[in-house]
């Protein structure tokens, strides 16, 4: 996998590991970016899943009533 370096504030990322409870800064970082990542496929995921589910509702004839 390509590497790639940044620069970021030293507070943001001690904040980051302390709450990672990671000791390397790299690790810590690496693992709040997977976990964004993993979060917004999670929420994709339900979305799509909700959406499936209207489009059902949607999609069955209503009674009508007289």
């Amino acid at each position: 996998m390509a590497k790639v370096t940044i620069s970021l504030d030293a507070e943001l990322v001690v904040e980051v590991m302390v709450l990672a409870g990671v000791g390397n800064p790299q690790d810590a970082v690496e693992l709040v970016v997977r976990d964004h990542i993993q979060r917004g496929h999670r929420t994709e995921a339900r979305v799509a899943a909700r959406d499936e589910v209207l489009r059902e509702v949607d999609g069955k004839p209503r009674d009508i009533e007289g």
